[in-house]
C-alpha cells in the first residue's frame, strides 16, 4: 500500500481542530461599534475619541494584539486589498518582515517535514526554522538535495518547503525562480513541494507596479507563499505581508 499523501491544508486544519477541542483556538473578531471596551490596553480611550479622530482614520491605535481585541475592519480590508494587488488568494499582516518569517517557518512546517533553504537566506528564516525541531534542513543545490531525499519525500508522504529570496540584498542577485519552480515540480510530482519566496527586496522594484518577482514571472499559482515588506522600497515603517495561493 502506498503511503498517504499529505495535504498541507488538511494537516493545518487538523492542528486547528485539535486546538478547538482543547479550547485553545482563537479567531480574529471585530468589536462592534458603540460597545463598551473592557479588554483593550488603550486605557485612556484616546483612539476612539471623536475630537482626536477628526480627519483621521477610523482607528488610531489597536489597543492590543489582533488576537485579543485589536483587530479591525481596516486591517482585514487592507489584507484583502494587498492580496488582490499581488494576485494572491489570501494574505496576513505582520508587524515586520522578521516577525513574518519567524511566524511562518516556526509553525507551518511540521517536525517530519524537510526545509530546503539557500545559504544566503535571511536570518529571520533561520530563527523560524529553529522554533520547532525539523527532521532535516539542507542547503541548495535543490536538484541534488531533493533527488537524494528519502523515499517518504519522493513518494509524496512528507512535505518539503523551499525557501529562497527574490532579490538578495547583499549581492543584488535575482533568484532563478522559474528554474527553481520547474525543478521542484519535476522532482516532487506529487505536489508536496511548497516554495516560499522572500520578496522583501523585490517588492516595488520588479514587475508591473512593483508587484515583485513572482508576479513578474507569472508564477502566482506555482509559488505557495510570498513575503512582501513595506520597510524597503515602500519606505514605510512596518508592517509586512505574507501572500499565499
Amino acid at each position: 500500500m502506498s503511503a498517504p499523501k499529505p495535504n498541507l491544508d488538511g494537516i493545518l486544519s487538523d492542528i486547528l481542530a485539535r486546538r478547538e477541542a482543547k479550547s485553545q483556538r482563537r479567531r480574529l473578531t471585530v468589536v462592534p461599534p458603540n460597545c463598551a471596551d473592557f479588554s483593550s490596553n488603550a486605557y485612556l480611550s484616546l483612539a476612539t475619541r471623536g475630537d482626536i479622530q477628526r480627519d483621521k482614520p477610523p482607528l488610531l491605535g489597536s489597543g492590543g494584539s489582533r488576537l485579543l481585541d485589536g483587530n479591525s475592519d481596516f486591517a482585514e480590508n487592507l489584507e484583502r486589498e494587498i492580496a488582490s494587488f499581488h494576485r494572491a488568494q489570501a494574505g496576513l499582516l505582520f508587524n515586520s518582515g522578521f516577525d513574518a518569517n519567524v511566524g511562518l517557518f516556526s509553525c507551518v512546517p511540521q517536525p517530519q517535514d524537510t526545509i530546503v533553504y539557500d545559504e544566503l537566506i535571511h536570518a529571520s528564516v533561520h530563527d523560524g526554522m529553529r522554533g520547532v525541531g525539523r527532521s532535516a534542513r539542507y542547503l541548495l543545490p535543490i536538484t541534488k538535495t531533493l533527488a537524494s531525499e528519502d523515499e517518504h519525500v519522493r513518494n509524496g508522504a512528507r512535505n518539503v518547503f523551499i525557501a529562497v529570496e527574490g532579490v538578495y540584498s547583499m549581492d543584488g542577485d535575482v533568484a532563478p525562480l522559474q528554474e527553481i519552480v520547474e525543478c521542484v515540480e519535476s522532482l516532487l510530482p506529487h505536489g508536496n513541494g511548497y516554495i516560499i519566496v522572500d520578496e522583501a527586496h523585490s517588492t516595488g522594484i520588479i514587475g508591473e507596479r512593483g508587484r515583485g518577482l513572482v508576479c513578474a514571472l507569472g508564477l502566482e499559482n506555482r509559488v505557495w507563499a510570498r513575503l512582501h515588506t513595506f520597510g524597503k522600497a515602500m519606505s514605510c515603517s512596518g508592517p509586512s505581508f505574507y501572500a499565499r495561493r
